[in-house]
């Protein structure tokens, strides 16, 4: 996806938020029984776990961003104090893209003319760094809380169906997974569409791990299980 808005800060968000709060509320409901503390449980998981994720994001590229403007600022530096050795740097870089004789002179005397080219020429093919904008920064971390929000909600669909539908919590349970193991399954499906891979396995994959993960919680509840 182009632009702020990356797949992976979707499904790192929903993926996430979809396992932990399956997790949580497996061990609430087996533990407990009681469908009030299942949904407060679940419902202050989702949201807790939306701004966590949020601010891991919003924290991560802070730190990419830092990163990349030190090694901006140190290039610029060897670039001013040691021309030579930089330029010499430029040339074997265009040599190894296949570039040889007049014409490496010229593409290498064009790029070192201009510091600000020469700059985001050494930064982008030595160091292989991309710059973060502030922009990115704040979409990236808002895209993965709201889909931290929107994969935590969906396991806790049956159980606020549970009334309505008449069902015991243990059928709520096994609907949750069910659910839930869909959702994680069309997730892998999709990534792999977009991406390189087989979605078939891909969604297993992801369905498999995800709820081999939150089946923990589950085993935790069944530790603390009112008798």
């Amino acid at each position: 996806m182009e632009g702020n808005i990356s797949l992976r800060d979707i499904i790192l968000g929903g993926q996430d938020g979809l396992v932990n709060v399956l997790g949580l509320l497996l061990g609430i409901a087996v533990a407990s029984g009681d469908l009030r503390i299942i949904l407060a449980g679940g419902f202050a998981g989702a949201f807790a776990e939306s701004i966590s994720m949020a601010a891991v994001a919003y924290t991560s590229k802070r730190t990419e961003q830092s990163f990349y403007e030190g090694e901006l600022e140190r290039e610029r530096k060897e670039i001013r104090e040691k021309p030579q050795e930089e330029k010499e740097e430029i040339r074997k870089l265009y040599a190894q893209k296949g570039f040889s004789g007049k014409l490496l002179d010229e593409v290498v005397e064009k790029i070192t003319s201009d510091e600000k080219v020469w700059l985001d020429e050494m930064v982008k093919s030595e160091l292989g760094l991309i710059p973060v904008e502030n922009e990115r920064v704040f979409a990236s971390s808002a895209v993965v809380g709201l889909a931290a929000v929107v994969g935590s909600l969906i396991p806790l669909v049956p159980f606020l169906l549970q009334p309505l539908l008449q069902i015991s919590i243990g059928q709520a349970i096994l609907f949750s997974l069910t659910l839930s193991a869909l959702t994680l399954f069309v997730v892998g499906a999709y990534k792999a569409k977009m991406t390189i891979g087989d979605w078939k396995r891909s969604g297993v994959e992801v369905a498999v791990i995800g709820i081999v993960s939150a089946l923990v919680g589950y085993a935790i509840g069944l530790l603390f299980k009112t008798p």
